[in-house]
């Protein structure tokens, strides 16, 4: 794989994982523990070695992150939302980060059917029963 130079959201999602979820990060001195020097990944701006413990614990917990930094070229598994178009793992054809969008999602497709289908209809309205005289 080739190294490219990561982009600024990247760079931000490793230093909140580092500082936030790395336990060989020291969060009053700003070092890493087993090294005794500061932390390498706070200031890393390309691809290719990575600290083992934050690769192998740490950026796991950032799914689109891991497959952002390991794929060549972006990721091809990662799928944008069809509701809120964040982006996101998908499990087989799934269409929606969460179930909230799902259920979002399924309401916008029924509108647009009954849309559809009024359209059709001759009056394009609802069929009222005659007025009686």
């Amino acid at each position: 794989m080739d190294a490219r130079e990561l982009t600024r959201d990247e760079r931000k999602k490793i230093r909140s994982l580092v500082t936030g979820m790395c336990a060989n990060y020291d969060r009053e001195t700003g070092l890493c523990l087993p090294l005794d020097c500061g932390c390498y990944m706070l200031h890393k701006c390309w691809t290719g070695a990575y600290c083992r413990y934050f690769r192998e614990a740490v950026l796991p917990l950032d799914p689109e992150l891991l497959a952002a930094l390991t794929v060549e070229g972006g990721s091809p598994e990662l799928r944008a939302c069809a509701v809120c178009g964040r982006a996101f793992l998908p499990e087989g054809r799934q269409a929606y980060c969460s179930d909230a969008c799902k259920a979002e999602g399924n309401r916008r497709k029924s509108r647009e059917r009954m849309r559809k289908m009024r359209e059709k209809r001759p009056g394009g309205g609802y069929d009222l029963p005659p007025r009686k005289a």
